[in-house]
């Protein structure tokens, strides 16, 4: 019972403090976070990984396939939304450029 309430203190704690880590991120730095925070989903993938191909019954096979489903939708949506972010910051000109190669 104690040891579940030190994680969920140990959870909120993290929490909060990532909160007000993150609030007082400049803007113009949220790009390069994103980007160091994809790194980090990567490595959650590759644990997912790991985790998924030590598994020895159906029901941690289960739980390690959703994982891995999971960690690579995060990752991959990571990659998207800072690839949208960039896009922000290019000029008319870098924009007609791109939309006439396509």
């Amino acid at each position: 019972m104690i040891e579940g309430l030190i994680a969920l203190w140990i959870f909120m704690l993290a929490a909060f403090t990532g909160y007000e880590v993150i609030s007082r991120v400049p803007v113009i730095l949220h790009t390069p976070l994103m980007s160091g925070s994809n790194f980090v989903h990567g490595i959650v993938l590759v644990g997912a990984m790991v985790a998924l191909g030590e598994a020895s019954g159906a029901t941690e096979q289960l739980i390690g396939f959703i994982a891995v489903i999971l960690a690579a939708g995060n990752a991959v949506g990571g990659y998207v939304v800072t690839e949208r972010m960039l896009e922000m910051f290019k000029t008319k000109d870098e924009q007609n450029k791109k939309g006439g190669q396509e």
